[in-house]
């Protein structure tokens, strides 16, 4: 068990880089690669159903019945404890797709140049390093998928974070969502195919964490809402939260 907790280890982990460079590199240049095909309406409607897969099975995913389907994937009775790394995996398989399969236009409204490449090749980077921070804030282990497989090389449950906001969580409910978001929206490179992913993601991401705050007001009562009293959902704020 302790080869096998290994060697999907290393599988999600190297998805999950496969999948964080190939974002990057088409989200930096405007969508404007993919292996995709298609032309015209089928596009279109290719484009989108490779957008709308990654936010719903995401979500299902995190739902209780989707929760059990992820403890059901892996046999050996291990399944539940892996059920953290299958769920990484999945979605970077999900995005590997969107990325990979995507048809592009052809068309390039703007590309910048000189110093204004500089300026939004910055905030580019600095959205990822905010995604990247917020991860950290949230359990980097829970994020990346290490926290199941670990658990299971080293013979014991899997640990969960307790709910506790540190580092950007203080100042916005939501900042992996927002840090996603900006990332949508500081590439150097606009294309209709660019405008068309971010418009749709950034609905998910306005969207989606409503649900999970659901989920949360279940497990943690009246300390999560009066973590909303004190802190904003999206947009932060800087005041000092106790």
């Amino acid at each position: 068990m302790r080869v096998f907790a290994l060697l999907y280890g290393l599988i999600c982990h190297s998805l999950f880089a496969v999948a964080v460079g190939l974002m990057m590199w088409s989200l930096y240049h405007g969508m404007a690669s993919g292996w995709g095909r298609l032309d015209g309406d089928a596009a279109v409607a290719g484009n989108f159903l490779l957008l709308v897969q990654f936010p719903l099975i995401h979500s299902f995913l995190l739902s209780q019945r989707g929760r059990a389907l992820l403890a059901r994937l892996i046999p050996g009775g291990c399944g539940k404890e892996l059920s953290s790394t299958t769920y990484v995996i999945v979605a970077c398989l999900q995005l590997i797709l969107v990325f990979a399969a995507w048809s592009p236009s052809g068309t390039v409204w703007y590309r910048a140049e000189g110093s204004a490449r500089l300026l939004l090749t910055l905030s580019f980077a600095g959205a990822w390093v905010l995604l990247l921070r917020s991860m950290y804030d949230a359990g980097l282990a829970l994020q990346t998928g290490a926290l199941g497989w670990t658990a299971v090389f080293a013979g014991r449950k899997p640990v969960y974070p307790v709910f506790c906001p540190l580092g950007l969580f203080r100042y916005c409910r939501q900042p992996i969502y927002a840090s996603f978001a900006l990332i949508l929206w500081t590439g150097p490179v606009w294309t209709p195919d660019q405008l068309f992913i971010a418009s749709a993601w950034t609905i998910y991401a306005l969207a989606g964490p409503m649900f999970k705050e659901k989920r949360f007001e279940r497990f943690h009562g009246e300390s999560f809402r009066e973590y909303q009293r004190q802190v904003p959902y999206w947009f932060p704020s800087f005041r000092l939260k106790r």
